[in-house]
């Protein structure tokens, strides 16, 4: 029995594996910044890092294939510089591209939280001004579970991942952790960063796919202290917001529109209320 179950997922990791390589064939690029950093691939960066200013690095260089970000359209590559947000136990680790002298856009924030001991949670949402609409994205694990009274059957879940083993993480609740806050800005960049020419969209595509194996797009926010930190903190530019509105509204890239019903009783008390929220033209993530 044993040996079925591990056919079954062996089976299952091949039908994913597959399933990106159509993916990678098949997506085509949407136009929105977004397309051009993996947040997959950042939390892979993040997982692997032993600090905040490691991470920082790792971002920021070519063979990691995980920013291609050209916000102000001079053909170079822009520096993703990090910015820790700590409040008490809570960490939004913002991941921030200078646009020009003047202007700064968040790309997305790295929220985490400790739930208990030995656990945290952590999740990347993806600025809306970037990816077209607020886009979230965690670590998972698959689980595999026997059942059924008519012969096997294996049912795989996806469980949250506690995060608490990362170095990152267990760098940044150490004690007498300083907070990382990016000393590079517009311009000022350090010695071993050497921007490249942003590769075409076929050529960037097939490594970001290789990123989401073991990460998936959700809608909930389960660090809600920490999104709770960041909310009042978000930067955006007004260029990058121009750009990706004109994007969206020429592919009809996200409309939501929300209807509230609702129900009266006797002498006009609301008896019940119900949201509905449709949502159409959804950008496909490819």
């Amino acid at each position: 029995m044993k040996n079925y179950i591990k056919i079954t997922i062996l089976s299952f990791a091949a039908i994913l594996f597959a399933t990106n390589i159509t993916i990678a064939q098949d997506a085509e690029d949407s136009g929105l910044p977004g397309e051009n950093f993996s947040l997959e691939g950042a939390l892979e960066l993040f997982k692997k890092a032993d600090s905040p200013e490691a991470f920082e690095k790792m971002l920021n260089a070519e063979e990691n294939h995980v920013n291609n970000l050209d916000l102000n359209d001079d053909n170079e590559i822009d520096y993703v510089r990090v910015v820790d947000n700590m409040d008490d136990d809570v960490h939004a680790i913002v991941l921030q591209v200078a646009v020009s002298e003047d202007e700064s856009q968040d790309i997305a924030v790295i929220e985490i939280e400790k739930t208990g001991t030995d656990e945290a949670i952590l999740q990347i949402v993806g600025d809306e001004d970037v990816y077209g609409e607020q886009t979230i994205v965690e670590p998972y694990e698959a689980e595999a579970s026997e059942n059924g009274k008519n012969g096997p059957h294996i049912t795989v879940e996806r469980v949250v991942v506690n995060v608490w083993g990362w170095p990152s993480v267990r760098f940044v609740y150490a004690p007498g952790y300083r907070v990382w806050v990016s000393p590079y800005r517009w311009r000022h960049y350090p010695v071993w960063f050497s921007p490249w020419r942003p590769h075409p969209f076929h050529v960037w595509h097939p490594y970001v796919v290789s990123y989401r194996p073991h990460y998936h797009v959700v809608t909930t926010h389960r660090v809600v202290r920490a999104h709770a930190v960041y909310a009042p903190r978000r930067v955006g530019s007004k260029t990058v917001h121009t750009r990706t509105t004109v994007v969206k509204t020429r592919r009809g890239a996200v409309k939501k529109t929300t209807t509230t019903t609702t129900k009266r009783g006797p002498g006009g008390h609301v008896k019940a209320q119900k949201k509905t929220t449709t949502v159409q033209g959804k950008r496909r993530r490819g």
